[in-house]
């Protein structure tokens, strides 16, 4: 009798980061630099001499080197040059100290948000369901966002062929994005805290029956007492962004128009997460939004709206009640309300092929960190944009692999390029991803500990991350799920990053 043939395992791979155009490590504005240096450098030797001519080069040389020699994270010198002279900016303008409350800086006297959602407001709608929803609108880039809460069934016992079944439609839904109206970007946050044991006394004192037996009573104490010691929670969000202006120049939709439009595609929007294996999604309260950002700044607070919920009664937040009373930044970390924080970002997708496990470890519990937040950042890319991306890509490998001798890497990137091209040419889609990590402790004692543990975890996860020096806040914040969209907030577009 002939054994069943086993599944093949389903891998995953080809990420590719589009390069622009130029010649070497050059982008196109470095190429346009170095002939408009050289041509120069010709009129300098016609009309001056030449040793005016080879200042001029050594200059040229100089300037161009800050563009070519990159670190090991594809950033250039003149990025970490200019990363440490904006952090220089910001301290001598104590830019990086915040203070709120009735005795800080604030005007309103309240406790809002800081840096980049400092102007955000929050207001609330219903879907055609009747379901209520937080709609945050960030007005510096006219943007809206709806967070979903979702309970992710897990692969514990779960078959691969299930596992790999979610991963498809995860695919599909991401794709499908692109052609939703009005959606700009997508996020998904997991963080994982250790359990305050709340919830679960709550669910035993409220079916416990009043006859049971002693014995059975003085075990489920037991149970209550000891089982949150070694326990911890896992909650996921799913955060829709949303553009209030549809067409270029045309009038932006307020929060009330927003709300109306948005309550018909919501319940849509949330079956289509239940196929990914994201569970029973449904679009979160305000009220539920506000203690998310809340426990987020002051981890402490937890116990308290758990012990609040199993009293049965229902703490009541506004939005400018949720910021920290005090932050502080620093260049490799964060300092808000009794916590200490540090933010990574992705720099380096895996290479190779991967298994659907590959961010496992990464997303599970940590012991030696209090409070850990994954977020995957999702931008959607139209069909026509991103027909034109990947033919401009395509011909930048091919321009790079006919030099007179091209490097394994450039062959190799030559021939990915050419897979995507046509994989888009079959109808897939194209989204620019992202990932921020970040690790928070109580006790700053601690910190070290759990950067270690943070570069540990990349390394299973095979992806390559570096803190984000200068930025901590404004990644701390980004890693929330609100659906902020950085390159926006950006005072140099990242077009013009990425021409560099």
């Amino acid at each position: 009798m002939a054994a069943p043939e086993q599944p093949a395992v389903r891998t995953y791979g080809n990420w590719r980061k589009p390069r622009a155009p130029g010649l070497g490590q050059l982008g196109m504005i470095g190429t346009a630099i170095l002939f408009f240096g050289l041509i120069v450098v010709i009129i300098t030797i016609a009309v001056v001499g030449v040793i005016a001519a080879l200042c001029v080069l050594v200059i040229l040389t100089a300037g161009l080197g800050t563009l070519v020699f990159r670190d090991r994270h594809g950033r250039t010198v003149l990025q970490r040059v200019a990363a440490r002279m904006m952090w220089a900016r910001t301290r001598a303008a104590s830019a990086h100290l915040y203070r709120s409350g009735p005795l800080g800086l604030v005007a309103s006297g309240s406790f809002q948000l800081p840096g980049l959602v400092a102007r955000s407001r929050l207001s609330e709608g219903r879907d055609s369901y009747n379901r209520p929803f937080a709609l945050l609108h960030v007005p510096t880039t006219a943007h809206y966002t709806v967070v979903f809460g979702t309970e992710p069934d897990g692969a514990s016992l779960v078959d691969q062929e299930q596992i790999d079944l979610w991963v498809a439609h995860w695919g599909q839904w991401l794709a499908s994005l692109a052609d939703e109206r009005g959606v700009v970007a997508a996020s998904v946050t997991v963080e994982t805290a250790p359990d305050s044991g709340a919830r679960l006394q709550r669910e035993v004192l409220t079916r416990m029956d009043e006859n049971a037996p002693d014995v059975a009573r003085g075990m489920l104490a037991e149970v209550m007492d000891s089982y949150p010691a070694g326990s911890a929670t896992v909650r996921a969000w799913v955060a829709l962004t949303f553009t209030g202006a549809p067409r270029a120049g045309g009038p932006r939709k307020d929060a009330q128009e927003m709300a109306r439009d948005l309550a018909a595609r919501l319940p849509g929007l949330s079956q289509g997460l239940h196929a990914t294996g994201a569970g029973a999604a449904r679009p979160i309260s305000a009220q539920e939004l506000c203690e998310v950002v809340r426990v987020a700044y002051e981890p402490r607070t937890a116990r308290l709206f758990d012990a609040a919920y199993s009293a049965q009664t229902v703490p009541h937040l506004k939005w400018d009640e949720v910021g920290p009373a005090a932050a502080q930044a620093s260049w490799g970390s964060y300092r808000h309300d009794g916590a200490v924080s540090v933010s990574w970002s992705m720099t380096g997708a895996p290479r190779g092929e991967v298994q659907s496990s590959v961010l496992h470890q990464l997303l599970a519990p940590h012991r030696d960190i209090d409070r850990k937040r994954v977020t995957l950042l999702y931008r959607t890319i139209d069909s026509a944009a991103a027909a034109r991306i990947v033919e401009s890509d395509r011909n930048s490998a091919n321009f790079r692999a006919t030099s007179k001798r091209p490097t394994a890497r450039v062959l190799r990137e030559q021939k990915s390029a050419e897979l995507t091209a046509r994989e888009e040419a079959r109808g897939a889609g194209l989204v620019n991803f992202g990932m921020i990590v970040t690790a928070t402790v109580v006790d700053q004692e601690r910190l070290p500990i759990a950067e270690a543990a943070i570069d540990a975890l990349s390394a299973t996860a095979r992806i390559q991350l570096r803190p984000v020096y200068g930025a901590q806040d404004s990644a701390f914040v980004a890693a929330l799920p609100l659906g902020l969209i950085l390159p926006r907030h950006l005072k140099v577009p990242a077009e013009i990053r990425g021409a560099l």
